[in-house]
C-alpha cells in the first residue's frame, strides 16, 4: 500500500446516533460512488441516494452524499461523504462494502487531515487548531482554537519571517556586490534597528503566550492538607459528582485524582491529593511525593483545615523548603462549628461540603481568579510548548545577530537564517518531518 491508497472512516461521533459521516478520500472516490449510488451526483450539493452494496447490488441504507471534487476539499483530493443513518449495522454494512474495493483501505489516526497539510490545504499550527477546537472543552477554549485554525498564528509568523528575509537579502546584496555603484556601501546597517524591533516584540509575544498555553491545560487547582481535611468531599461537591472516594478513614486518597471543569466557561482542571503527614507506609509515601510535585505545578493551592479542630496544620509546617504558588487557606467542615483557632485564621474562606455554607462564594472566587489568570485578547497568542520553544531559538539567532562586536557581517546573516528557519518549523515549512506523525497521531481516526 502506498501513502496514496484511497482512505475512508467514520468521521462523526460514536454509534450509535441520529446521523452518521462516511468519509472516502482519494483518487477512487468518484469511483465509488458510481458503484454504490443508484444515481448521478454533482460537486458539492447533497443528493438523496440509495447506497447499494459494490457485489451483489443489495441496498444497504438511503442517505445523502455530497461530492468535493479535487483540489476543492478538504484534503485536496477527490471526496465523497455519505450522510447515513448512524445505526451500527448500518455504518458497519457501508464499512464492509468499502473493504471489497482494491487499494482502498480504512484511514489511520489524524490521516485526513495529515493529507491536507501535504496538500498544503493547512499548516501545522492550523493542524494544531483544529485538534484543540475538536477537544474544547469551555468557549474561551473554542475561541482560541478558531483563531488558530483560522490561520492569525500563521500569519504572524509568517510576517516576521518575510520580515527575516528581507533583512537577509539587504546583508546579501551588500556582501556579495559590494563593488556594484547601485549597492551603497554599509546598506546592512539599516536593517539592524528593525531586526532589533522585532526581537522585542517576540520577546513580548512569548511572555502573553504563557496564558495561551496555560488556557489550553486548564488552570490548575489542587486541594491539599492534612489527612481527613475534607478534600475529597470538597472536591466531589466543586465537580457535583462522586470522584473521590469519602470515609472517616484518614488516608483514603492514596493517589492523585484529576476532573476537568467548566467554570463560567473557564478551563479548571480540580486535583484530590494524598493528605500531607509523616507516611506510614511506602504506598502513601508515594502518594505524598506525588501531591507535593502537583502542589508545585498549581496555579493554585487550596489547603483544607478542619474548622472545628484547634491549632490547624499549617502548610509552612508541612511543606518546608518547597516552592509554592499561591496557598488559599480553605476551612473545611465549616457546619461543625468554627474553632478558636480557625477563627483566627485571617483571610481563609469557611466552607461546609452538606450545607451551602461558603462553596458559592468559593466558586464565585475561584471564577475571578481564573479569569484574571486567563485575561486573553483577541490576538492570537502561541498555545503550545512547541511553539515556544522554537520562538525562543528564534529569539536566541536574533540576540547573536545583533552581537556586532563579536562577530563579522557574513556571521549575523547566518544567525538571521537560523531565526528565520526557526519560524518556518513552527508553520512547519522547514525540516519538521520527525513531528508529523506525532501531531497527527492526536486526531482520532475519521479526522
Amino acid at each position: 500500500m502506498t501513502e496514496r491508497d484511497t482512505i475512508y472512516a467514520l468521521s462523526s461521533g460514536a454509534l450509535p446516533a441520529g446521523v452518521a459521516v462516511i468519509r472516502i478520500s482519494g483518487q477512487l472516490a468518484g469511483d465509488i460512488g458510481a458503484q454504490m449510488l443508484d444515481g448521478s451526483f454533482s460537486p458539492r450539493k447533497a443528493h438523496l441516494r440509495k447506497i447499494l452494496h459494490p457485489g451483489t447490488g443489495e441496498m444497504i441504507d438511503e442517505a445523502l452524499v455530497i461530492w468535493f471534487p479535487a483540489p476543492n476539499s478538504f484534503t485536496g483530493e477527490d471526496v465523497l461523504e455519505i450522510q447515513c443513518h448512524g445505526g451500527r449495522a448500518v455504518v458497519t454494512s457501508i464499512l464492509s462494502a468499502l473493504e471489497c474495493f482494491p487499494d482502498v483501505r480504512p484511514a489511520e489516526a489524524g490521516e485526513f487531515t495529515r493529507r491536507a497539510f501535504d496538500a498544503g490545504r493547512l499548516d501545522l499550527t492550523e493542524v494544531e487548531g483544529l485538534s484543540d477546537l475538536i477537544a474544547a472543552e469551555t468557549e474561551v477554549q473554542r475561541r482560541q482554537a478558531l483563531r488558530q485554525l483560522g490561520g492569525g498564528l500563521s500569519e504572524l509568523y509568517e510576517g516576521w519571517r518575510r520580515e527575516l528575509l528581507r533583512a537577509r537579502s539587504l546583508i546579501e546584496a551588500e556582501l556579495d556586490f559590494a563593488d556594484e555603484d547601485d549597492v551603497p556601501a554599509s546598506v546592512s546597517q539599516s536593517v539592524w534597528a528593525n531586526v532589533r524591533s522585532l526581537a522585542d516584540l517576540i520577546e513580548d509575544h512569548l511572555s502573553r503566550s504563557k496564558i495561551a498555553e496555560r488556557l489550553r491545560r486548564g488552570i490548575q487547582i489542587v486541594l491539599a492538607g492534612p489527612p481527613n481535611a475534607g478534600k475529597s468531599s470538597l472536591m466531589n461537591a466543586l465537580s457535583k459528582r462522586d470522584v473521590a472516594i469519602v470515609t472517616e478513614e484518614a488516608g483514603t486518597t492514596r493517589d492523585v485524582l484529576e476532573v476537568h471543569l467548566d467554570l463560567d466557561g473557564l478551563p479548571v482542571t480540580l486535583v484530590d491529593t494524598a493528605g500531607i503527614r509523616e507516611a506510614e507506609g511506602l504506598v502513601e509515601r508515594e502518594g505524598i511525593r506525588r501531591a507535593r510535585e502537583r502542589m508545585r505545578q498549581a496555579d493554585v493551592v487550596l489547603w483544607l483545615m478542619p474548622a472545628n479542630e484547634g491549632a490547624p496544620a499549617q502548610p509552612d509546617e508541612l511543606l518546608s523548603g518547597m516552592e509554592m504558588p499561591p496557598v488559599w487557606m480553605i476551612l473545611s467542615k465549616a457546619d461543625l462549628g468554627l474553632g478558636e483557632m480557625a477563627k483566627a485564621a485571617v483571610g481563609s474562606i469557611a466552607v461546609s461540603t452538606k450545607t451551602p455554607r461558603g462553596l458559592d462564594q468559593l466558586i464565585w472566587d475561584l471564577g475571578k481568579f481564573a479569569s484574571a489568570r486567563l485575561a486573553l485578547s483577541e490576538e492570537p497568542l502561541a498555545t503550545r510548548e512547541r511553539h515556544r520553544l522554537h520562538l525562543q531559538d528564534c529569539l536566541t539567532a536574533l540576540e547573536r545577530s545583533l552581537d556586532s562586536d563579536s562577530k563579522p557581517l557574513e556571521l549575523r546573516a547566518e544567525d538571521l537564517r537560523a531565526a528565520a528557519e526557526a519560524l518556518g518549523r513552527i508553520s512547519g515549512r522547514i525540516d519538521v518531518e520527525d513531528l508529523l506523525d506525532v501531531i497527527f497521531g492526536e486526531f482520532c481516526i475519521g479526522k
